[in-house]
């Protein structure tokens, strides 16, 4: 954990932003609910979760050993529709919201003792068939969208572009998600969230102004079944 939080700081350094505005998000998948615990006791209280059955054995074991316990969970999975209710639930924030059927069943369903739901929408800044999120292009008509909906904040944007082996490569994608943000907050929107950057490539998205970083095998070691 000091070491990835050392790697932001020195990125931070260097790109003249100041640490309180980046956010690590501990990608928690697959690693068990006494794991999350050590997490905490060195200082880490925001999770990401891609599995929504795991993440909710994890949380409720997490209440079962901590009960006075706050942390901050984070969606960062696909979004199926027939789990958007439990999503809507249990998550503080989710950074998956790729089209607008989703965010109306969020909205829907998220309880009224809630705060709003914290929303990012998932751009495909590579064009890859194989990843979730809306192209480019579509993404302001999305946003306009999502953003009257109640019960929902649209906070940011969120992306997980090609591999690059360079940091200026890696810095490309980024740099488009930044000028997007840009463009729609000239739109009359107030997105302060860029969710970007993950352990190979963090550098370059701090470069480019990520406020949220995340980050699983650095801080838990590689992945094994979770045993929650």
């Amino acid at each position: 954990m000091q070491i990835v939080r050392q790697q932001i700081a020195h990125a931070a350094k260097m790109a003249g932003r100041p640490l309180d505005k980046i956010q690590l998000l501990a990608v928690s998948k697959t690693v068990d609910a006494k794991t999350v615990l050590e997490a905490v006791e060195a200082g880490q209280y925001a999770f990401g979760e891609n599995y929504l059955q795991e993440a909710l054995d994890k949380m409720a074991k997490v209440r079962q050993f901590s009960p006075e316990l706050k942390l901050e969970w984070h969606f960062i999975g696909p979004i199926q529709r027939n789990k958007t209710r439990l999503i809507a639930e249990n998550f503080s924030w989710v950074h998956s919201v790729d089209k607008l059927m989703i965010a109306e069943r969020l909205s829907n369903q998220r309880p009224d003792n809630l705060p709003s739901l914290n929303i990012c929408l998932q751009i495909n800044i590579s064009k890859e068939q194989t990843k979730s999120g809306v192209p480019l292009h579509e993404a302001a008509e999305l946003a306009q969208q999502i953003a009257i909906l109640p019960k929902l904040r649209l906070r940011g944007l969120m992306t997980i572009p090609a591999a690059g082996e360079e940091l200026e490569q890696q810095r490309i994608p980024y740099h488009q998600i930044n000028e997007l943000q840009v463009q729609l907050n000239q739109q009359g929107f107030a997105l302060d969230t860029l969710s970007m950057g993950m352990s190979a490539d963090l550098d370059a998205a701090i470069l480019e102004g990520s406020t949220l970083i995340r980050v699983g095998t650095a801080i838990f070691g590689k992945r094994a079944r979770a045993h929650v």
